[in-house]
């Protein structure tokens, strides 16, 4: 695929705190890419350069390559959509979506069938007459996103769109924008802090923290190939244990050697092992590789979130078997649920789910950016 964006080296830094570090990404042609990460790690500042509202203060910012880092954001062939939608109160939708039209001096005829044709692809084909301020928060969404399209730019970003959504509203907007993309085969470069948005949407992920790149790839590499403890921990929930890699494919952790499908570590060294909750097996004890002792049982609809106390570290795990707080319990792990990270400095601080509850688990990321 043809390169649209090249950051080459981005850096930048707010009252000298470094908000990006020396990022570099590549953002293609007909690209639905996420930026991905918790409030703060820059994911927004970085879409707001793209866009010509911040100029970084190192490197380069390359569209088609041409340097744009000077360049205002009415010269770049992009257009956002702010989480506030900005729409016009005194303008009907069609007028509205029309005004990047008019402000062309587009022909009246141009105009109208253009902006049929917009509305008829976000699903607003009857809503043109209407007045925005009647419209619910998700055809508002749509009526922006149509504006944000009318004059067909090679770039649309979208900075947390879906936040002011209900949960069920989100989600039907999460597939109607993955439409929208793939019809207009436009690049969407899509800021968000919800993993399962940007699992359920992207081509690319690009997880985002401290003002640094994690790691970049498609949504089933993230999952099941973190790079790092704290993508694991940030992509879905994740046990990481403390472990030593015996050789290839083998590995030691929790007092038991396991087989793994892992290779290229030096032997005896170091390693954190993830091990997703659905990939856990319960089975008698006698039976398991290891056990514990269940503390919490959580249902959730589809199944019970359980945490297991094996050797003081918690597990969790997610498993549709009926189980009860008390009752002690084995576990046994395939070699592909075993997945095998080196050790980096995130190490130590993520996996162990002692302290974990849903409640804490939803206040400690609010939502929004710097």
């Amino acid at each position: 695929m043809k390169k649209i964006i090249e950051l080459k080296n981005i850096s930048k830094a707010f009252d000298g705190e470094g908000v990006l570090k020396n990022i570099s990404l590549d953002i293609h042609d007909n690209e639905f890419i996420t930026l991905l990460g918790p409030s703060g790690c820059g994911k927004t500042t970085l879409l707001r350069m793209i866009g010509g509202f911040e100029q970084p203060d190192e490197g380069d910012i390359m569209f088609l390559g041409e340097r744009i880092n000077d360049m205002p954001p009415h010269k770049r062939n992009v257009n956002t959509v702010f989480q506030k939608y900005a729409l016009f109160p005194h303008l009907n939708v069609f007028e509205n979506v029309a005004f990047p039209l008019r402000e062309r001096k587009v022909p009246k005829a141009e105009i109208k069938e253009k902006v049929e044709s917009m509305l008829n692809l976000v699903m607003l084909g009857s809503f043109a007459k209407r007045s925005v301020t009647s419209l619910s928060g998700g055809q508002q969404q749509r009526v922006a996103i149509a504006r944000a399209l009318i004059n067909h730019p090679q770039v649309l970003l979208l900075d947390e769109p879906l936040g002011a959504l209900d949960l069920k509203l989100r989600k039907d907007m999460q597939q109607e924008l993955k439409k929208i993309q793939q019809s207009t085969g436009i690049t969407f470069i899509f800021v968000t802090h919800d993993q399962e948005e940007a699992l359920s949407m992207s081509d690319t992920i690009v997880v985002l923290n401290e003002g640094q790149i994690q790691q970049i790839g498609g949504p089933l590499d993230i999952y099941n190939e973190p790079k790092n403890a704290f993508v694991a921990d940030f992509i879905g929930e994740s046990n990481i244990i403390d472990g030593t890699m015996l050789e290839n494919y083998r590995v030691s952790f929790s007092g038991h050697t396991f087989g793994c499908l892992d290779k290229g570590f030096a032997d005896g060294e170091s390693v954190d092992v993830v091990v997703r909750p659905e990939d856990v097996d319960i089975v008698p004890c006698e039976d398991g590789e290891l056990s514990g002792v269940v503390t919490q049982v959580t249902f959730m609809g589809v199944h019970n979130e359980i945490i297991v106390d094996i050797g003081g570290f918690k597990w969790m795990i997610q498993t549709t078997d009926s189980v009860n707080v008390g009752q002690r319990i084995g576990i046994s792990l395939e070699p592909d649920a075993i997945h095998i990270m080196k050790k980096s400095k995130y190490s130590g601080m993520f996996g162990d789910y002692s302290s974990y509850s849903n409640e804490l688990d939803e206040l400690a990321d609010p939502g929004g950016d710097e």
